[in-house]
């Protein structure tokens, strides 16, 4: 199982869904870098469960606990060690299913390539509950960054049929970056997120779920970060948001939306800003040919409804091989959007810290 990303920065998540912890080891980290703990708490908050009627009712605390690599708050050198402590598992919801693969969770394919040895309490490995790891070094990534004058903020842009207005791609504010990290339902438009929380619920009274994206800005990042073709930052950032359980898609400004578009309508002109070479709209979402143009980084993901909902579906028993019945038992998020926001700005900051890393070792 491939569960460690980057060169520079090394991001390795483990553990499983209902094991007694989970955690992450980061290495690469400068020597000497004190770690706000109270920043990366709340960072950490706004991905875990429990916390209103639109996420999951189960509800862990998320508490990283550093067992190495730390002085204090202050990083000495050596690889840093946290664990979240699992205390609101209930392995036993999942008993009467382990026979019976949820539709379009990864049971199924859990079983095909690991079989018995498979841990299916709660997707195991695949689950959701693998992302708090990610955010404990995505939120330090976001402390580093910020220090360099980088800044990164995700919004939900859509769930199920509503949409948040997007990010005006030319004009970002300290203000707007604040106000979505303290959002307790992180939107743009109040309105919209009303309709969205409204449009949840009523899924959730029916027993189904909803899909949506998630749109996320990088400001401050210099130009030349990315190695073509196959370390190029859009590769970097599309392999570690896919590692977010429930990505389906991945795109970068106007993505699949160029494709209906004319050249002259999708370039963007090169001007002179502030003695600086910028474009003057930013279609390309900040990556050209793999490197980055010195505009913001633009990147929206693509989420699929919750698979886990109570309303009765058709699978097989795996021991039997033969069709069946399942509803699904448990606590499961209606909709993961808005607990996926904190977690694509995680990735985002792990995969621009790496490459940052490598440039600034070549400058």
């Amino acid at each position: 199982m491939s569960s460690s990303y980057g060169k520079n920065i090394r991001v390795t998540i483990f553990g499983q869904s209902h094991s007694p912890a989970i955690g992450v080891t980061i290495d690469g980290l400068p020597a000497g870098f004190t770690i706000d703990q109270a920043g990366l708490r709340a960072f950490l908050l706004r991905r875990a469960p429990g916390r209103g009627e639109h996420t999951t009712s189960r509800r862990e605390p998320d508490e990283p606990e550093f067992i190495s690599g730390l002085v204090g708050e202050t990083t000495c050198g050596s690889p840093v060690t946290a664990i979240i402590r699992n205390t609101d598992a209930r392995p036993s919801d999942y008993d009467t299913i382990a026979d019976i693969p949820r539709p379009s969770h990864a049971d199924y394919s859990a079983y095909m390539k690991y079989g018995e040895s498979r841990d299916a309490r709660g997707g195991g490995a695949f689950s959701g509950r693998m992302t708090a790891p990610l955010c404990v070094a995505g939120g330090i990534c976001l402390q580093l960054l910020k220090n360099d004058g980088l800044r990164i903020a995700a919004h939900i842009l859509q769930i199920g049929g509503v949409r948040d207005r997007p990010f005006d791609r030319d004009d970002f504010s300290e203000k707007d970056f604040d106000a979505l990290a303290e959002a307790e339902f992180p939107v743009l438009d109040a309105d919209a997120g009303i309709r969205m929380l409204s449009a949840i619920k009523e899924a959730r009274r029916a027993g189904d779920s909803l899909g949506g994206i998630v749109e996320c800005v990088a400001t401050g990042v210099p130009a030349g970060i990315g190695d073509p073709p196959f370390d190029g930052m859009e590769n970097r950032l599309a392999s570690i948001i896919f590692g977010i359980p429930a990505v389906k898609g991945v795109e970068f400004g106007n993505g699949f939306a160029a494709a209906g578009l004319r050249g002259s309508e999708n370039n963007d002109a090169f001007v002179i800003r502030d003695g600086a070479v910028r474009t003057r709209t930013n279609r390309h979402g900040g990556i050209l040919g793999g490197v980055s143009s010195g505009m913001p980084l633009m990147i929206r993901a693509a989420f699929k409804p919750t698979p886990s909902i109570s309303i009765e579906q058709d699978s097989v028993s795996l021991s039997r091989m033969e069709e069946a019945r399942l509803t699904i038992p448990g606590r499961h998020d209606p909709c993961v959007v808005p607990r996926a926001v904190p977690c694509v700005e995680a990735a985002a900051a792990i995969a621009i810290c790496d490459a940052l890393t490598e440039h600034k070792s070549h400058v």
